[in-house]
């Protein structure tokens, strides 16, 4: 038994003297991810995944609605943008059980334009790839004017129910339902999860007084929002106006 003892402890000590290893050299080959790879792929594992990006390409490519004019992408208004802000207006004031004064969307959220013709499912996730959720936060007027002059400062993004005006990169008029904004009054924001952490420079979401999840993916209520309509139709309106 003293004998096994003394050959652990041997054992540790030779363990604990060595050198800790170090990288003294590395190298690096960059290998291109064009046709010139298509000599190694993986066929058999191909083969197994073809009938998955088959049903996959089948459903992606199911119609559910249709433009009768181009849903162009573009600061600081735009159809899609309208288009967008508005089907998630819509949805939040079916959802969640008070009033939803106005919706926000992010312009960097816009990540396709619909041209002219049929919507399919693969529209909606290419549109919409995160799978970001609709929250509803409540927001002091003053605020909601903060949160606009981001908007004056980095060229706008999507609303709905509420108007700005921007001249010289200065905010000039925010309305929401058609009234000034009251700095000490309460506002309900429909927008995503995401934004309700401050990104894309709307760090006034964060300071929310109450926050609402509605556990519903704003993917799943475009969706809906396009078969429902049927007809897709969205246009430029003055609700971010920006002039020099």
């Amino acid at each position: 038994m003293k004998k096994i003892l003394f050959l652990m402890l041997v054992l540790t000590s030779l363990c604990a003297c060595q050198q800790p290893k170090q990288v003294i050299g590395a190298t690096t080959e960059a290998i291109p991810v064009d046709a010139s790879a298509d000599a190694i792929e993986d066929t058999v594992y191909l083969a197994q995944l073809a009938p998955v990006k088959a049903d996959l390409e089948r459903e992606m490519n199911v119609q559910i609605g249709y433009a009768p004019e181009d849903l162009w992408v573009d600061a600081p208004e735009c159809p899609m943008l309208n288009w967008a802000s508005d089907a998630l207006w819509e949805a939040a004031k079916k959802l969640y059980p008070g009033k939803v004064d106005i919706a926000i969307v992010n312009m960097g959220g816009m990540r396709c334009a619909w041209p002219k013709g049929p919507i399919t499912r693969g529209n909606v996730f290419e549109l919409m790839p995160f799978d970001n959720q609709l929250v509803v936060l409540t927001l002091k007027g003053e605020d909601v004017l903060a949160l606009c002059e981001s908007f004056a400062r980095y060229g706008g993004q999507g609303v709905a129910g509420m108007r700005v005006t921007v001249i010289d990169n200065k905010l000039a008029n925010v309305t929401v339902g058609g009234k000034p904004v009251d700095p000490k009054g309460s506002y309900t924001i429909a927008t995503s999860d995401y934004l309700s952490g401050g990104a894309d420079h709307m760090d006034a979401l964060t300071r929310y007084t109450e926050y609402w999840n509605s556990e519903r993916l704003i993917r799943e209520l475009y969706m809906e929002a396009v078969q429902t309509q049927d007809t897709i139709r969205a246009a430029v309106d003055g609700r971010m106006t920006m002039q020099p």
